[in-house]
């Protein structure tokens, strides 16, 4: 869900070697070229309006010139949002999905702390971005991923160490 880590765990994933795709990106630079100012409203309507308009894989669909050019041998894919997603990204490579848990107080701490234009300023709009996201599948892609790590009480050194041995025991 949004704010439980992702985007820090990707990052950081990055001295480690790996390459780092955000598929918000992909949402932000398409509003971009829209002339589209990059709030939350605008960019949820925006994925489900290229959702509804090229089919629930949409949005992975964008990320592959960017896996199709990476030298690394493992690519974070920060950002899916339904089975259908997933099933455009096995087309590319073999996918493990990591499920990052945070509770509600700690994920809206986390996005208030990030401070992008499209993080919700007020629980409303926080719970109204939930809403939005458990709408185009992430609760089935949360509860089939292969692992899940909890981040309700780890530092973000201790999120992403805990990450890079997930990953690395499922390259052994």
């Amino acid at each position: 869900m949004p704010g439980a880590g992702k985007s820090t765990i990707a990052e950081g994933l990055k001295t480690k070697g790996y390459d780092a795709i955000n598929m918000g990106n992909v949402v932000r630079a398409e509003a971009k070229k829209r002339n589209l100012e990059p709030t939350s409203l605008n960019l949820g309507k925006l994925m489900i309006e290229l959702r509804e308009k090229n089919g629930p894989g949409a949005i992975a669909h964008l990320v592959i010139p960017e896996i199709e050019n990476s030298k690394s041998n493992v690519v974070i894919i920060d950002g899916v949002r339904s089975n259908a997603e997933i099933d455009v990204l096995k087309k590319y490579g073999t996918v493990k999905l990591l499920a990052i848990h945070a509770s509600i107080d700690r994920r809206f701490e986390f996005l208030q702390q990030r401070g992008r234009s499209d993080d919700p300023k007020t629980k409303e709009n926080f719970e109204e971005r939930d809403t939005r996201e458990l709408g185009v599948g992430i609760s089935n892609s949360i509860a089939l991923s292969d692992d899940a790590i909890t981040n309700n009480n780890k530092t973000k050194e201790e999120l992403i160490e805990a990450t890079f041995r997930k990953i690395q025991s499922w390259l052994e």
